[in-house]
């Protein structure tokens, strides 16, 4: 007998055990089955579960088992990433407390600490995985850096090197100071910071005149090489080709016309310091300008690049500043140019700062040598691949993101000043010569037949980019280079679940090399989930205090409560809210579904395997097995439709409505019999429970799981791959619909009129039916009994002669229900009751309209905000329609 209380603790991690031992997550390239694939988008190492994993970890694993019961061969691919940075900064830090650092112990020691590290912590998130359901194959599980993908990685960057697509280049990069590394544009984290804008004079040679240029990095002035004006600004028509000359350093730099610079903003004339600035970076490439680096690779002032200069004016001050912090540098720098008269004005200025969101350092764009992949042509079978369709998005609407970047793309930067990762695989002579191969000794075989003779090799030093390994995860996971069955079966997969953050880092990249290695996309589907907001819809941060741990959740109301929470709110792309609140009430879902089945099970509703729905007489039986079908239909059609939402709310409905609230309540007195018609009820009961089992497993996988054993359907951790249900015959299913759900709305009109008119619930009353067909009052006359035990009502008659006084009413289809209320409440203070609570509610939408309507409020308000008070606004609206409805009532 199942236990009267509901505890997830007690079963989910036997249960998942169970799944485990027996294999039940395994894909099997043998089987004839038609495969489905979803690659898992792998969690760093160095992760733990977050309510990001939560989400996008419970949709795919919602379609995987899904198509699994569907008979598909799912591989569901699991994996790790080796995530360079994050993990460096781990071990460094387990360094710094012991005393000592990387540097200090070597490139090798300290490579054999992170793989000790890896074997001690890695294991974290995929542990954590199994605790929210998740079931991939764990059998096939991988990590960037094993000797398979690492060969993968290997092979692409030989081959795209000796096709012109990897190369090495001087260019401009997003530098972290405290890592001494490039880092890509999804490690910079863009924050608000008080600062100042500094308003510089520069003369103009020959003239008396100045320039003036503002900028919120002073120190970078050292390496300015021309200042920008926009080719229409009439203002500096005429200086256009003349020079200035830069305070401190005396270098003369032109005046250039650029659409760069705007003539709306400030002077109309800014610095360039293509060394030290993207947009920088692009105008002097336009006009040949001189590069020079002033800061170094810790963001310290180096004067190296610009010592060449012939004699500067400020030669000492200018020296005191080499080595020098950048920070220090410019306090030094803003007071000198104050002393010299070159400092115009200081103006406080809120700007957004690039800061490396690891190190926590603001980032430098500094001009280094990197290697560098030719992310243009590779981008344009990958657009292609979206513009015909072989690549879906849903929603739809994310594929004009995708074409933003892609068709905007700038070189890849794929080198990385780490020492964890994948090692370049490029060697140089002592002369310089780079010999790219896939080993040591085909580099050095490259190198002798090169020079004729042996030559001593150094390998490269960087590492590259973990998206550069995460872009071959579709194909490197199932054993490229190597022909393997795997590769032959699951490439291209089916979908790929994602958040919109990393469409440009990580789906454009895969679609990118599967194009180049396979030549096919690496996937049909890319479904976009948005991202986890609070209860309020407001961002969850540290700062706020509103960070929510999907552990802490799984502790306090089991994995199935937060499963369903995330799919029940992940409309197609958009945020969704999370909450314990929220979880709370999903867990009174499944509790009502244990309760459902512990019922059943009290009155002896067991699986009779000699059951077939197309023999159900009773009206009742056939309209709940009628429902279960439409239930089916819709939960499918939402999967399949990608509308996981869609899926949780048709399961929702049919099991708490339908089968909870209406057929067993109204089968109650039947089962209890012995005679055919109870032995039918319990049959139909067992039939209906052991499908909606099945139609829940994808969403609430523990719980199905437990019932499903607890009632024989099945052998023990067998409902994961038990059939998924299909619609089945019912014989008169219109009319069984048309009479069923003509209790279920006459019972519901009753209960309505009795909770807005305040009707004690223990007190019965009377129920009058006006104007009513034939057929009507002989639907009533069948459901007497229900509609008395349910709506409490007492008798029940057609209304014979004039409508008595203070009585409520509801319209049935033709008829009227009638419910004389005349001393068992007081009308005349329902009616003001009533009225109070409406003009309540009308004053509370006037204030919201009025907000919603403000220009400046919609503006300045959070986005949170807005859409809090839109769903407040709502909210009145429909009480004030509700309690119109009840003052209508009252005769």
């Amino acid at each position: 007998m199942l236990d009267k209380n509901f505890d997830p603790a007690a079963f989910e991690s036997r249960l998942y055990g169970l799944w485990e031992q027996a294999g039940a997550f395994a894909a099997d390239p043998s089987r004839a089955a038609t495969p489905f694939t979803i690659m898992i988008p792998p969690p760093n190492v160095t992760g733990s579960l977050h309510v990001g994993h939560a989400l996008t970890m419970t949709l795919q694993d919602v379609l995987i088992r899904h198509h699994r019961m569907n008979g598909r061969d799912a591989l569901w691919q699991p994996g790790t990433d080796h995530a360079g940075i994050a993990t460096q900064l781990m071990v460094e830090r387990e360094l710094q407390r012991e005393g000592t650092s990387r540097q200090e112990i070597g490139r090798d020691a300290f490579l054999d600490r992170v793989w000790t590290w890896k074997a001690e912590q890695g294991g974290n998130i995929t542990r954590q995985l199994r605790r929210l359901g998740a079931s991939p194959d764990w059998s096939r599980e991988r990590f960037t850096m094993d000797e398979g993908l690492s060969k993968a990685v290997r092979t692409i960057f030989v081959r795209l090197f000796n096709d012109g697509l990897i190369y090495r280049a001087k260019r401009l990069v997003n530098w972290d100071p405290v890592f001494r590394s490039a880092i890509s544009d999804l490690e910079v984290e863009m924050r608000e910071v008080k600062g100042n804008l500094w308003h510089l004079r520069y003369p103009v040679e020959g003239t008396g005149q100045t320039i003036t240029v503002a900028t919120t990095r002073p120190e970078t002035m050292l390496g300015d090489t021309a200042v920008a004006v926009h080719p229409t600004d009439g203002r500096y028509a005429d200086l256009v080709g003349r020079t200035v000359i830069l305070p401190i350093t005396g270098r003369r730099i032109p005046i250039v016309a650029d659409e760069h610079s705007d003539p709306e903003k400030g002077s109309g004339a800014v610095k360039i310091t293509p060394a030290h600035d993207f947009n920088d970076f692009g105008v002097g490439q336009r006009h040949g300008l001189a590069m020079p680096s002033v800061l170094d690779r810790e963001a310290r002032i180096t004067l190296a690049e610009i010592r060449a200069e012939s004699a500067p004016p400020d030669a000492a001050f200018l020296d005191s500043l080499d080595g020098l912090d950048r920070f220090e540098a410019r306090r030094r720098i803003v007071a000198h140019l104050e002393d010299i008269g070159a400092l115009e004005k200081i103006e406080p200025h809120v700007h957004a700062v690039p800061h490396a969101d690891r190190s926590n350092a603001v980032i430098e764009p500094l001009l280094t040598e990197q290697w560098f992949c030719n992310a243009e042509v590779l981008a344009g079978p990958a657009i292609e691949a979206v513009e015909d369709g072989r690549v879906q998005f849903v929603p739809k609407s994310w594929e004009n993101t995708y074409f933003a970047w892609m068709r905007n793309i700038e070189p890849w930067c794929i080198s990385r000043q780490l020492w964890w990762g994948h090692r370049i695989p490029a060697w140089y002579a002592p002369d310089g010569t780079v010999f790219v191969a896939e080993t040591e000794e085909a580099a050095l075989a490259e190198a002798a037949e090169h020079f004729g003779h042996t030559v001593a090799l150094r390998q490269d030093d960087d590492v590259l980019d973990t998206w550069f390994s995460s872009a071959l995860w579709p194909f490197s996971t199932l054993g490229w280079p190597e022909n393997t069955p795997e590769l032959d079966r699951y490439y291209p997969g089916d979908v790929l679940v994602t958040g919109f953050d990393i469409i440009f880092f990580w789906v454009a990249r895969m679609i990118m090399m599967g194009m180049y290695a396979m030549g096919d996309v690496p996937f049909r589907t890319v479904m976009i989930n948005g991202l986890v907001r609070d209860e309020r819809g407001q961002k969850m941060s540290k700062t706020k205090g509103n960070v929510i741990d999907p552990l802490a959740l799984i502790d306090q109301f089991g994995a199935d409560a937060l499963r369903y929470t995330v799919i029940a709110q992940s409309g197609a792309g958009r945020n969704i809210k999370l909450g314990p609140n929220m979880v709370e009430a999903n867990r009174s879902f499944v509790t009502k579904l244990w309760n459902a089945a512990r019922f059943c099970e009290m009155n002896q509703c067991r699986p009779d395997p000699a059951f077939r729905p197309e023999t159900a007489a009773l009206p009742l039986s056939r309209w709940i097995l009628d429902a279960a079908n439409r239930a089916v239909l819709e939960a499918t059609e939402a999967l399949e439709g990608f509308r996981l939402a869609d899926y949780a709310q048709a399961c929702y409905r049919f099991t708490w409505g339908d089968f909870c609230d209406w057929f067993l309540e109204l089968a109650k007195p039947g089962l209890a019999g012995e005679d055919d018609a109870a032995r039918e009820l319990r049959a139909v009961a067992a039939h209906v429970l052991g499908l909606l089992l099945r139609l829940l497993h994808p969403v609430i996988p523990f719980v199905t799981e437990a019932l499903w054993d607890e009632f024989g359907y099945g052998a023990p951790g067998s409902l994961i791959r038990a059939a998924w249900p299909a619609p089945e015959a019912v014989r008169e299913a219109a009319a069984a619909r048309d009479e069923v759900s003509w209790a279920i709305r006459a019972i519901s009109e009753i209960r309505a009129v009795r909770s807005e008119m305040n009707v004690p619930a223990a007190t019965r009353i009377d129920l009058l039916i006006r104007d009513a067909a034939p057929e009507t009052l002989a639907r009533a006359a069948r459901w007497r009994e229900e509609i008395g035990r349910l709506a409490r009502v007492a008798t029940l008659a057609p209304l014979e002669g004039e409508m008595p006084q203070g009585a409520a009413q509801a319209i049935l289809d033709e008829a009227t229900l009638v419910l004389p209320l005349a001393g068992i409440i007081d009308l005349a203070a329902e009616r003001k009751r009533l009225a109070t609570t409406r003009a309540k509610a009308e004053a509370e939408a006037g204030k919201l309209r009025g907000k919603l309507g403000n220009e400046d409020f919609v503006r300045r308000a959070p986005e949170e905000v807005i859409a809090e008070n839109r769903e407040r606004l709502e909210a009145a609206e429909a009480e004030m329609a509700r309690l119109d409805a009840a003052l209508a009532r009252i005769a």
